[in-house]
């Protein structure tokens, strides 16, 4: 057999036949999809089949939404029986901090328009008379949560896309996967080739089995997960209603009704992966033993908070492993370094609530170029080769495991997997008092604690305790100079003779005209939204270097690789590991830096948007005259091997100065007093450069590039949203992020980013808001943990706005 398929799907668990489902939707009708069992048989038939809208990501949260709105449609669509129970689900309080926290995600769900109702606790005795309520303070209830039969809307979605003319091949094992010159996969099973022109691995816990067929590695482990039914308990039947699901945070466990019993879930500590070197290859429709030694301390809390389910015998044990990514977030869009391979996997527990959404996203992807709801959070390049390294993956996904039901606070860095890797100067650091954070792998400063100051976030969503040593580290900065360690920013050559043509067809902005310039640039979709934020400085007229975010390291390099010509005229090549970078900052940093280098830095020789190779003290440094915190400043990049050397000889040189040491918390301070973007918080896919206010760094008139006829048109039919500062009344709260902005009894944006401005004595957030609202001087609300604060709308930048210092 040799058959021809647009589209391949490899899994028929319910992200693939979800996906599947989707694509014929989209008109897509020439798709396969490839299950080596029967469908479900992977982990969707074992599942607990719970659907909540109940998450810390507000982009997450709509994908939720979107499955619950699928589930309450299909059976009417397509006549296969669903079984959806929208009993709505109840997450029970027992500490303060978790008040705070629902508090928060009510303002999340306002914003979105899904029901949300913090309760008291005759409330909840009201909703569930059987749970003891000891030590409960409140409730969050979301009614139009439930649980679904995992198996009946699997098959529902499946037989709505055969009726759209889908093909699905049942017990048919994939072997290989193999490419072919015109760009096309073969997809080799047992029952003979597949050639399509784009494959998606939707193989759940086999997924990074199937992606090492195609020479890739990804971040998923199978860890165990526990539930157990009881018999029949009589009370239940004399209840009028189904009860909703209870979740118990602090007790760590889900409970629901169950064929006339219970059914309940735990997240017990130290849970216990599975298979870690591979799955046996028998191993499909089954189950792992029970072993309920592993979480009888959390059936034992269960049966504390609901006396019957203690009282009821068990029934059954189900024991089956659910693929765990490091974040706990799926794995979904185009794989790095492959073209027409995507992936839609990693789902954890949760691949019922999220299987629709995430199938109606992932083919939007597809067969529109991008998701209709930003997904960075669960792009597979959010991570780096370094994730699916086998101890770190492990550790982390355990640690998700483990803390499924913790409280979610902002400006969390777990430190399961930690350090991985660390700068040349960690250890300097680190005697310094430094506080780290995480991000792509990499330990960076997030702040540093004086003498007598413990180094350690104390969580709350309220004020944090490093918030006076770290207006101290920005005063330092305006006043004086400071040093950042950004060794783990992104860094990249683009070099040959087709160089400039290629990044000329990618960037907005036109391209530096002469060696040693830069340009702060955006990459766009077609669509006209921001999908990379780079500078790019010029070495020779063909070699150019690009800095970029951490955290977007393997995003934008697929992003370069994926646009680059198939003549070999142009080279990528990834140089992160190569090069650290120390950013000297501050109204003294010149006299700091010419105190250790023979070059002249002044305005005339050196001005704001050069480049020079330099050398500091022995060490061969490409100074970059840039400052993202809005002062006079270099990014001085250098080989690995000399960061002790160079950062050792800046502090000695600024000690008459006052030279401080300062994190990423200050950092994000900075920045928006001088009103800087940072993409993957206040610009992503979702937004314009026009949108954004950045049609400054958009060169219209250089010739085409990717996304110029959508800005165009843009600006032809006028904007709907603009990005506007606000400055907002400070209670004992901070916003960091999803708080509503109010104009009277209407939600007319949110804040994507905020932060307390320490130079201009004001708390700063950014928000999207109608043309109409974003004049400065429109008085505003922004909700924080329930309660409402003044804002208005200011000019920004706050400080500089002329650009005097960073010129200087």
């Amino acid at each position: 057999m040799h058959q021809q398929s647009r589209v391949v799907v490899i899994g028929g668990g319910i992200a693939g036949c979800s996906l599947l489902y989707h694509l014929t939707r989209l008109g897509w009708t020439d798709a396969t999809l490839v299950e080596r069992g029967e469908l479900t048989s992977g982990s969707t038939w074992h599942a607990a089949g719970l659907c909540t809208q109940y998450h810390s990501s507000l982009q997450l949260t709509r994908l939720l939404m979107r499955s619950i709105e699928l589930y309450r449609s299909l059976e009417a669509e397509t006549g296969q029986r669903v079984d959806f129970h929208q009993v709505g689900s109840i997450r029970l309080a027992s500490v303060p901090d978790r008040l705070d926290e629902y508090r928060h995600a009510e303002a999340r769900a306002r914003i979105l328009g899904l029901p949300f109702e913090l309760l008291g606790r005759a409330e909840v005795g009201r909703l569930w008379p059987l749970a003891s309520l000891d030590g409960v303070l409140g409730a969050a209830y979301t009614p139009t949560d439930g649980y679904v039969d995992p198996s009946s809307v699997t098959q529902a979605l499946a037989r709505g896309a055969r009726e759209r003319g889908a093909t699905i091949l049942r017990r048919t094992r994939v072997l290989a996967i193999e490419p072919r010159r015109s760009g096309e996969w073969d997809v080799v099973t047992d029952a003979g080739t597949i050639t399509a022109e784009i494959v998606v691995n939707a193989a759940g816990q086999w997924a990074p089995e199937i992606a090492r067929m195609t020479g890739t590695d990804l971040p998923i482990v199978p860890l165990e997960h526990q539930y157990v039914v009881t018999e029949p308990i009589g009370a239940l039947v004399s209840l009028e209603h189904e009860l909703p699901v209870l979740r118990d945070p602090e007790r760590s466990f889900y409970i629901r009704q169950e064929a006339g019993g219970l059914l309940c879930g735990p997240f017990e500590p130290n849970p216990l992966p599975w298979a870690i070197d591979g799955i046996p290859p028998d191993f499909g429709q089954q189950l792992l033993a029970p072993n309920l030694p592993q979480i009888e301390g959390v059936l034992a809390a269960a049966a504390e908070r609901v006396p019957l389910f203690g009282e009821a015998g068990i029934r059954r044990v189900v024991n089956g492993p659910d693929g765990y990514t490091p974040d706990g977030r799926a794995l979904l869009g185009p794989v790095p370094g492959l073209r027409n391979v995507h992936v839609l996997a990693g789902f954890s527990i949760f691949g019922i609530v999220f299987g629709g959404g995430a199938g109606a996203c992932a083919a939007e992807w597809i067969v529109e170029g991008k998701p209709s709801i930003d997904l960075w959070e669960a792009d597979v390049r959010r991570f780096g080769p370094h994730a699916a390294a086998t101890d770190y993956l492990v550790a982390r996904a355990r640690d998700v495991y483990e803390h499924e039901y913790a409280i979610h606070y902002p400006h969390e860095d777990r430190p399961a997997g930690r350090p991985l890797k660390q700068s040349a100067i960690h250890d300097r650091l680190t005697s310094k008092g430094a506080v780290f954070g995480a991000r792509n792998g990499w330990e960076r400063p997030l702040w540093f604690a004086p003498p007598g100051v413990e180094p350690v976030d104390r969580l709350t969503f309220r004020r944090p305790n490093w918030l006076e040593p770290v207006a101290a580290e920005c005063r330092g900065v305006r006043e004086r100079a400071g040093l950042l360690d950004q060794a783990s920013f992104a860094k990249y050559e683009v070099r040959g003779p087709g160089a400039t043509a290629f990044l000329d067809r990618l960037a907005a902005n036109a391209l530096p005209v002469a060696d040693g310039r830069i340009v702060l640039s955006q990459f766009l979709d077609r669509s006209g939204g921001i999908e990379c934020d780079l500078t790019i400085t010029r070495l020779a007229p063909d070699h150019y270097y690009l800095v970029g975010a951490a955290a977007t390291e393997t995003h934008d390099l697929d992003w370069l690789e994926r646009h680059s010509p198939d003549d070999g005229s142009v080279t990528i090549e990834n140089v992160t590991p190569r090069f650290g970078v120390l950013t000297l900052a501050g109204p003294r940093s010149r006299d700091i830096l010419a105190r250790r280098t023979r070059a002249d830095l002044s305005t005339a020789a050196f001005p704001f948007l050069r480049a020079r190779r330099i050398e500091v003290a022995g060490v061969p440094v490409l100074a970059l005259r840039i400052s993202y915190v809005g002062e006079l400043g270099w990014e001085l990049h250098y080989p690995t091997e000399y960061g002790r050397r160079l950062y050792d000889t800046l502090v000695a040189a600024g000690e008459p100065e006052g030279i401080v040491d300062f994190g990423y918390r200050a950092l994000e301070s900075l920045r928006l007093e001088k009103g800087y973007r940072l993409w993957g918080a206040d610009i992503t896919p979702d937004y314009s450069p026009l949108e954004a206010g950045l049609e400054r760094f958009v060169r219209f008139d250089k010739g085409d590039f990717i996304g110029r006829d959508a800005l165009l048109a843009q600006r032809e039919r006028g904007l709907e949203r603009t990005l506007a500062c606000l400055t907002i009344e400070l209670g004992d709260a901070i916003p960091f992020g999803n708080e509503p902005v109010h104009a009277g009894a209407q939600i007319v944006g949110y804040l994507l980013a905020a932060a307390v401005g320490h130079t201009v004595r004001a708390t700063i957030g950014l928000a999207y808001l109608p043309p109409s609202l974003a004049a400065p001087g429109t008085a505003l609300e922004v909700e924080i943990l329930g309660e409402r604060q003044r804002a208005v709308v200011v000019t920004a930048p706050l400080y500089d706005p002329q650009n005097r210092k960073l010129r200087g």
